[in-house]
């Protein structure tokens, strides 16, 4: 699958990209009580690119210019832009 072919509310993603950039790590409270660290990475291949969200040990996996596979991903709308997650029962693997 290509990034340019992304929606809102797909799920099964699954696709290879690059990893542009990637935030600095932030602490949040998720809605299940627990501590846990966020980043955004910037992915892209030859079709566009689109942020990915990165929980805990994943943001430790990746570094810009990294190539990643994202299994089993979704995509949701956060502040207007298109978002790939990886979730609960997706894989992210760096390649």
């Amino acid at each position: 699958m290509k990034i340019s072919e992304l929606k809102s509310g797909m799920r099964r993603v699954s696709l290879s990209a690059t990893v542009k950039e990637i935030s600095e790590p932030r602490e949040v409270m998720t809605k299940f009580g627990e501590a846990s660290r966020v980043a955004t990475a910037v992915i892209s291949d030859e079709s566009g690119s689109i942020k990915l969200t990165l929980w805990n040990k994943d943001i430790d996996k990746v570094s810009a210019n990294s190539q990643v596979q994202v299994e089993n991903g979704y995509v949701t709308t956060f502040r207007g832009e298109n978002q790939l997650n990886v979730g609960r029962y997706g894989k992210l693997t760096v390649t």
